[in-house]
């Protein structure tokens, strides 16, 4: 199933997409509540629901404002130089373990909404990403069953603020400037992609000029590998977000580079998932 979450009629709710056109789920039962954090935990309920969409009242996905698929996520986790040519590109040496680092809350925001170039940076850079959200939480998940508590995946666009990512060897600076972490629009189920979401086309482009183009198949560390190695050191909860690492011609590594400016829209596509559209402003 193709999940939305977003504001229609002046309050949010969880919609069930086909094409154009969206069923509020949230209508059909008071249990749904305003974004995914009820789904995740009660799998049953959606299963439920699946079989009165048909029937049910219909609006166009146009007039939805997508708001963040899980409205405070316990923990989004991401990984750097999942890619080989990403790596290389940066100058990095091939790692043997993932590069991981943790977004706020803050950082976040959805498809749509403004990602925002700081005072302090013109060096603001796109990261197109695949993005887990987990369904079933655990600890020291086995990389056979990693896959059963993957609830859905969306696309993320790991925006990031370059020259602050490299003060330092940590990346937390430059991964964490408010309003530079676009999420979504949609979420969807497992079953309705290839195991793992491997074997997609991942794109980031601005307008018609392509900046990445590759494979998920391509990430040295797939999603059940990933959940797995995780779980060692974390308990993963339902609602937390993994960002799954981006493929090679980010800004920073272009000759010369390719930062994003104001007046720009950023978009990160996912084969079988979406768009993820967002303009580029300047901080107020």
């Amino acid at each position: 199933m193709k999940l939305l979450v977003g504001k229609h009629a002046g309050r949010n709710a969880v919609f069930a997409v086909n094409d154009d056109a969206a069923t509020n789920l949230s209508l059909l039962s008071s249990d749904v509540g305003a974004d995914l954090r009820s789904l995740l935990t009660n799998p049953e309920l959606l299963q439920s629901l699946s079989a009165r969409i048909a029937g049910s009242d219909k609006v166009a996905v146009g007039d939805i404002i997508p708001a963040l698929p899980v409205e405070r996520p316990g923990k989004t986790i991401c990984l750097g130089l999942n890619y080989a040519d990403h790596a290389k590109e940066g100058g990095y040496d091939m790692p043997s373990y993932p590069a991981l680092f943790m977004r706020g809350l803050e950082s976040l925001m959805p498809s749509g909404a403004p990602m925002v170039r700081p005072k302090s940076s013109t060096k603001l850079d796109y990261e197109a990403e695949l993005m887990v959200i987990i369904g079933k939480g655990g600890r020291h998940i086995s990389p056979d069953t990693a896959l059963d508590h993957v609830f859905g995946y969306t696309v993320f666009n790991d925006g990031s603020v370059r020259d602050y990512q490299r003060k330092t060897p940590q990346w937390t600076p430059g991964k964490n400037f408010d309003n530079t972490g676009a999420v979504g629009p949609y979420v969807v189920t497992p079953d309705e992609l290839p195991s793992g979401a491997s074997g997609l086309r991942i794109e980031s482009r601005v307008g018609s000029e392509i900046l990445q183009s590759a494979n998920t198949s391509e990430m040295m560390w797939p999603v059940h590998k990933t959940i797995a190695t995780i779980s060692e050191f974390a308990t993963l909860n339902p609602g937390d977000m993994i960002a799954m690492g981006t493929p090679p011609g980010v800004g920073h590594a272009r000759t010369p580079p390719r930062f994003l400016k104001p007046g720009e829209v950023i978009e990160v596509e996912i084969e079988g998932i979406g768009i993820c559209s967002n303009p580029v402003v300047d901080e107020d």
